[in-house]
């Protein structure tokens, strides 16, 4: 096998760039171009609520995640048991990238008949669409972060590398209006935003095609492949105590920063009452201090350890979403949420990637079998699973369009990040790290050690 060198994890992290950015158009200009004062479609697909307080977004989120309950697990199983020539995980990346951008400009292209229900319709289909083929690259890439971190230096390189380009698509994403703008005149506001979305996508695409060209996995990875049924594997997986309670806060963790990203251009239009084009701005501030702070987390982690680490950077989004709660007319506001929050992001962008590769490492140490695509699957899921329930509560909440109702969005983001960082206290990072640690030394036998309390 050759060596893992920091290049080869920095062409991998190129894919995250791609991924972050579909990721981050869905979440954060979506709900604002299709609802609200600033819906450019809003016309085009059914207003307010549906029954019981639940909007159209609600429902198709909701659905959605029922649907990931199926494909996710079925992609994972279908990567770990792969034995295509090309790899594991590499295959599916290279075969979806294109689609996958496709199906993000068709949110915003394609519901746009003169029937609201034929709309409501095509908008269900191509958010599904989109969900799945998230799945079908995002399962396989993270698989991936597992196995290129064949050691605790390149696990925490490869999860820094991958953060940054993460943060970097986001921000890019927020670019959209911007984009859009220069183009208004000539297209109209609505054509001019789609035509954004396609550039962004277009790019998007390019970046996630970066590493399936140019990383021979077979090269670096040699894997077995899994003969455990996917379903099995799943349970298999849950069945791991550890990541079982990465996961509850994991879940939360996604839903409060969706929370936030759905409601950032609205925080800026509605609170500070300044242009929605500051959304960039801010992303920028927001990106440029998370770096500064990358050298810190890396040089703090092996100290501290993981766990402790992530705690804080829990309570730090909290005390930022409490600020946002109460924030005011002007921009500044919007420069101070964003310089603490880049603490935070820095933390958790890095971080919770490691923990599930060392899960998946020391499950697969215990077991003899390595099922790191199942790991990141039931991640992938949480992930969509905590966006879905923040599509479902910010829709809903902020239904009548008022400012109170925005700075609610960001009270409930507060709580939900105290309440994530109460439940990763009891994730036993010491005993994950144990079974690495003592079942890469050799007993008097010749065979590694282990323990198996990680997975009762």
């Amino acid at each position: 096998m050759k060596k893992i060198t920091n290049k080869v994890l920095w062409i991998f992290a190129v894919g995250q760039f791609g991924w972050s950015l579909l990721a981050g158009i869905i979440s954060s200009w979506m709900v604002y171009y299709y609802t609200g004062e600033n819906a450019v479609f809003g016309s085009s697909i059914t207003g307010g609520t549906l029954f019981l307080g639940i909007t159209l977004f609600g429902l198709i989120t909701a659905v959605g995640r029922l649907f990931d309950a199926v494909t996710d697990p079925l992609i994972a199983g279908w990567s770990d048991a792969s034995r295509f020539r090309g790899g594991r995980r590499i295959p599916f990346m290279k075969v979806i990238a294109i689609p996958f951008a496709l199906i993000t400009v068709g949110v915003f292209a394609l519901p746009q008949t003169k029937s609201v229900v034929a709309n409501d319709i095509i908008l269900f289909v191509t958010l599904m669409l989109f969900y799945l083929f998230m799945t079908v690259y995002c399962t396989p890439y993270n698989a991936l972060i597992a196995e290129l971190g064949d050691t605790q230096k390149n696990r925490i390189n490869v999860s820094t590398f991958i953060s940054f380009t993460y943060i970097a698509g986001l921000s890019v994403a927020y670019l959209l209006p911007n984009i859009a703008g220069l183009f208004t005149a000539a297209l109209g506001e609505a054509n001019a935003v789609r035509l954004a979305i396609a550039i962004l996508s277009a790019v998007a695409a390019i970046a996630m095609l970066v590493p399936s060209f140019f990383i021979k996995e077979r090269d670096y990875i040699a894997s077995e492949p899994v003969k455990t049924k996917a379903f099995s594997s799943l349970f298999k997986s849950f069945q791991n105590k550890q990541f079982r309670r990465f996961v509850y806060s994991d879940v939360i963790y996604f839903f409060a920063v969706t929370l936030f990203q759905t409601g950032l251009a609205f925080y800026i239009t509605r609170l500070m009452h300044a242009d929605d084009g500051n959304t960039f701005l801010l992303t920028v501030v927001m990106t440029v201090v998370s770096l500064c702070l990358y050298p810190v987390v890396n040089k703090l982690t092996p100290k501290f350890g993981k766990k402790i680490i992530i705690i804080i950077g829990f309570f730090a989004y909290a005390a930022v979403f409490l600020i946002t709660s109460f924030c005011g007319e002007g921009i500044w506001w919007g420069y101070l949420i964003a310089v603490l929050a880049g603490v935070p992001m820095a933390i958790l962008g890095i971080l919770p990637q490691a923990v599930v590769a060392d899960i998946a490492e020391a499950d697969a140490l215990t077991f003899g079998e390595q099922r790191s695509g199942m790991f990141f699957a039931a991640r992938t899921f949480a992930m969509k699973l905590g966006q879905a329930l923040s599509l479902l509560i910010f829709t809903s909440v902020t239904v009548s369009g008022s400012e109170f109702s925005y700075r609610m969005t960001a009270v409930i983001a507060t709580v939900c990040c105290a309440v994530g960082a109460v439940l990763f206290f009891f994730y036993r990072e010491k005993s994950v790290m144990g079974i690495i640690t003592s079942a890469k030394k050799p007993t008097d036998e010749g065979e590694p050690k282990g323990e198996s309390e990680n997975t009762q």
